[in-house]
């Protein structure tokens, strides 16, 4: 399941990341890459224990908290720090699948990755190239977001970012791991929540139809959830 987040992040808040990362050092991407990842990668990255790229976490993690089609999509029980890449001209980074597992050196815990999330920081119009290519059963999905916009989609997915052919392509980058772990069940449980959703609109909250739909949304979740 690919979703589309738009605006996670305010302009204004883009902006001041934006403002930050200008200011912060950068290092060799391959520093967070598993042994196949480091052969594909090339591109520049913030070191995770940088005070600025913790700072700016902070931000993602409270706009993602706050999110209703992050939570309804991911149904995340945690996830990882963001984390900042730059690809300028030249760079990309060639067909991989995300590493499975993920330590949180902050919580000293690892985690699985169920849900891979790229936060998009550049205007499309700033730079050529740098799509993220993802590869699912309906073929090959090109992704090019707005400055603000999100997209979610399964950490088992091969997919690639196209290397950059004019500007430089800024993005945050991290991991879910769901209280669901398949990605099936999921997407199952996100579209009957869309459905619920509408359905509420239209009838409102105490319709005997709603009420239904809503026990059977959490008795599905409640067979599902892995705590």
């Amino acid at each position: 399941m690919l979703i589309r987040i738009p605006a996670l992040l305010s302009p204004e808040e883009v902006a001041h990341c934006r403002t930050v990362l200008t200011q912060t050092p950068w290092v060799d991407g391959r520093v967070t890459a598993g042994v196949q990842s480091a052969v594909a990668k090339n591109n520049l990255q913030v070191p995770e224990d940088a005070p600025e790229a913790q700072a700016l976490g902070e931000i993602i993690l409270r706009a993602l908290g706050g999110n209703g089609t992050f939570n309804a999509a991911a149904l995340p029980l945690r996830v990882f720090p963001p984390l900042f890449n730059r690809y300028d001209e030249g760079m990309g980074f060639t067909a991989h699948v995300d590493n499975a597992i993920r330590y949180i050196s902050s919580a000293r815990q690892r985690m699985r990755t169920d849900v891979s999330c790229t936060l998009f920081l550049s205007d499309p119009a700033d730079y050529d190239g740098g799509e993220l290519v993802i590869e699912d059963s309906y073929g090959e999905q090109r992704v090019k977001c707005d400055a603000g916009d999100a997209v979610l989609y399964p950490a088992d997915s091969l997919h690639r970012v196209e290397p950059v052919t004019r500007g430089s392509r800024w993005a945050a980058f991290f991991w879910a791991q769901s209280m669901v772990r398949d990605d099936g069940n999921r997407e199952l449980l996100y579209r009957f929540d869309r459905s619920i959703t509408l359905t509420r609109g239209e009838l409102g909250d105490s319709h005997p139809a709603v009420l239904g739909l809503t026990a059977t949304y959490h008795n599905l979740l409640r067979k599902w959830a892995d705590l």
